[in-house]
């Protein structure tokens, strides 16, 4: 930590990640947590996939073409990339170094290997697991948003399966049976770092 101007301590902000498989709820609990606790940003990613229904650029994602996602890789601009499904996605490193930096809490939504990519980078991120009741309930999700093919599907499950064996790699996982309860326990997580952190 650094004084600040009346003695004090200030406190380095702190990077947690949010991940798990596809369709468990990520997104909805992102939003939650940006709204329910103060100074947290959210560092967008950018990924070359399209644009769901009601996504806005610069907003839930920095949708750009696989040429600018390479270049970006070329010049060494991302913290973490990796390929999801088909599709590429990173983590801008400079957006992230300046928030922490200015005291603010980041909050990433990136895929499981990007999480375990980012852990090894930055030792002091809070890698936290978010996963389904049971995979048949994440298979209904799935159907239910309607976005997808049969086979993004199969995919996504199959992948599924792999993403949740890895959870014993993350700090804490909360599994998403009940939206309220899930985004109160979150909350308490990400604040119960913070409280941690000022404390010592």
């Amino acid at each position: 930590m650094e004084e600040n101007y009346s003695g004090g301590k200030v406190r380095k902000g702190r990077l947690f990640v949010l991940a798990g498989p596809s369709g468990v709820g990520k997104g909805t609990l992102r939003k939650q947590a940006l709204s329910d606790i103060e100074n947290l940003t959210y560092s967008v990613s950018c990924t070359t996939r399209k644009p769901r229904e009601g996504e806005r650029d610069g907003v839930d994602y920095h949708f750009v073409t696989m040429r600018v996602f390479e270049e970006k890789i070329a010049d060494g601009l991302f913290l973490e990339h990796a390929v999801v499904h088909g599709d590429r996605y990173g983590t801008l490193l400079e957006s992230v170094k300046r928030e922490t930096e200015a005291g603010r809490d980041v909050l990433l939504e990136i895929d499981v290997q990007g999480a375990r990519h980012v852990k090894k980078i930055m030792p002091d991120s809070v890698l936290l697991f978010i996963t389904p009741p049971s995979l048949e309930v994440l298979e209904e999700r799935l159907r239910q948003r309607s976005t997808e093919s049969e086979a993004k599907i199969t995919l996504r499950m199959k992948n599924a399966k792999k993403e949740m064996s890895l959870s014993d790699d993350f700090d804490r996982v909360i599994v998403n049976d009940d939206l309220d309860r899930t985004c109160e326990e979150l909350r308490d997580v990400m604040l119960s770092y913070r409280n941690a952190d000022l404390n010592s």
